[in-house]
């Protein structure tokens, strides 16, 4: 029998068609969620049965966040409400652009006095601002998470924050070390090894909270607790792709970097000890 030429090259046509429906639909969702596809670089924090992805970018600016409310010795509260802020501010991305003047991770606006462009857009700066707006909100520390963003924000859209509370619980439990051995990236291609510009970070992220040093391709983190040892080896996992991180071990743990799979965390332990080494 002759093959149906005509049949089968419709059928491919349309086989090609639906695949990149398929496809747009995907990257239209990617947009929209602000998540990852599937074969994409990113990062997994999973805790009390929940489980967030995030790009790199925002898995960066998470951890950041993170880092300068636990220097600051606040809590994972804090924590908590500053990503649901950030969640819906800017989908935790450090945005250049935004609703008249706004800018940065929290769409803060220099004509109202949060600081100037500049200021604003360093994540360290503009996280630290927030945090200092929080701390003089009342009820903080027991009010409901979306209220207590929106006073601090001041939105045209009070309720905003309120879908964003339990993504930012299971992110606020992993990063700060409350849920160790939760968080995992995955990077095609990392970056070159740079131990010393990866100490730089640590230093500066946790400033007052580490001890650190730089023995050929390894950083060596002490911490001043678990907790922080924790987030520590979180930041570095996050930064994999800017660093070159191969492996992170706190204490007994370890996790070991795989470009294709989010890789678990074996041996999980305490400690206030970390060893990051970057790749040879």
């Amino acid at each position: 029998m002759r093959p149906n030429w005509p049949r089968i090259i419709t059928l491919l046509a349309v086989l090609a068609m639906v695949s990149g429906l398929l496809w747009g639909a995907a990257v239209i969702w990617s947009n929209v969620t602000k998540q990852p596809l599937p074969m994409d670089d990113q990062c997994r924090a999973e805790a009390n049965g929940g489980t967030v992805t995030l790009t790199l970018e925002q898995a960066r600016n998470a951890t950041i966040i993170t880092s300068v409310a636990l220097r600051r010795g606040l809590p994972a509260r804090a924590v908590t409400i500053a990503l649901a802020t950030a969640y819906q501010e800017s989908g935790i991305r450090n945005l250049d652009y935004g609703h008249a003047d706004s800018v940065g991770l929290f769409q803060q606006r220099p004509s109202k006095g949060w600081g100037s462009v500049k200021q604003i857009m360093d994540p360290y700066y503009s996280s630290a601002k927030f945090y200092d707006a929080l701390v003089r909100v009342k009820n903080w520390r027991t009010g409901d998470v979306n209220d207590v963003a929106q006073a601090v924000q001041r939105s045209a859209h009070p309720e905003a924050y309120r879908k964003h509370v339990s993504k930012a619980r299971v992110l606020s439990s992993v990063l700060t070390g409350a849920t160790p051995g939760g968080f995992s990236c995955k990077v095609g291609s990392p970056g070159k090894a740079d131990a010393d510009g990866l100490n730089d970070l640590l230093s500066k992220a946790f400033s007052g909270r580490v001890e650190t040093r730089v023995t050929g391709r390894t950083v060596v983190v002490q911490a001043n607790s678990e907790g922080i040892a924790w987030a520590a080896a979180n930041l570095a996992a996050a930064h994999t792709g800017r660093y070159g991180v191969a492996r992170v071990s706190v204490g007994p743990a370890d996790w070991v970097h795989d470009t294709r799979t989010l890789a678990s965390w074996t041996g999980i332990g305490g400690g206030r000890s970390v060893t990051i080494a970057t790749r040879s």
